[in-house]
């Protein structure tokens, strides 16, 4: 049975990302403050995500509402979206060279039972080093702008990016490959 399917989401990408399965689903959004200072990723992402369904669930008579948290995470720290150019500089500049993790968290709440798939996902991403022209030139696309880490990843050919291991949807903010296979899981569940 195919539940009606709520993505608790403003994300342009999650949504993108949410049309491949070529299911139909809905928007609302859930505006929350996200709470920052976890010691690990997986905690922190797992804690946003659970918020963010936790904020749409009681608005939903019947369905499946899905939330995802993502961040970046380096040298013991989260890599959270740039407060503006000069955070994004710096982000870039600290992720240059090297290959740092990127975490999302999802949650599947599905409502009237309240059943709820928790997991969290890993992926190892490398950031070229760039010199300062090239920082520059990449500042002024925005790319980083409202993106965990400063950077939205190109799909092809991303001449900065490179995903080392894990999914490359995962990056981008929704592993499609294990969400498609909870949906199944889930929706085989009554």
């Amino acid at each position: 049975m195919t539940h009606r399917l709520i993505l608790a989401s403003s994300s342009p990408a999650r949504r993108m990302l949410l049309q491949r399965l070529g299911r139909p689903f809905e928007v609302i959004v859930s505006a929350i403050d996200e709470p920052t200072g976890f010691s690990d990723p997986r905690t922190e992402v797992a804690t946003v995500a659970w918020l963010k369904a936790a904020k749409v669930a009681p608005q939903i008579d019947s369905g499946l509402v899905l939330a995802a948290d993502t961040i970046g995470w380096i040298d013991g720290q989260a890599l959270l979206k740039p407060r503006g150019r000069d955070d994004a500089r710096r982000i870039l500049r600290l992720m240059g060279g090297r290959t740092h993790e990127l975490w999302t968290g999802v949650v599947l709440w599905r409502r009237p039972d309240d059943i709820q798939l928790i997991w969290q996902e890993r992926s190892l991403v490398h950031m070229t080093a760039m010199d300062e022209a090239e920082l520059e030139r990449y500042l002024d696309t925005r790319e980083w702008a409202n993106n965990s880490g400063a950077y939205a990843i190109l799909e092809q050919g991303d001449p900065h990016v490179c995903v080392v291991e894990g999914s490359e949807t995962n990056v981008i903010g929704l592993p499609l490959e294990s969400l498609e296979q909870r949906l199944t899981w889930l929706e085989g569940r009554i």
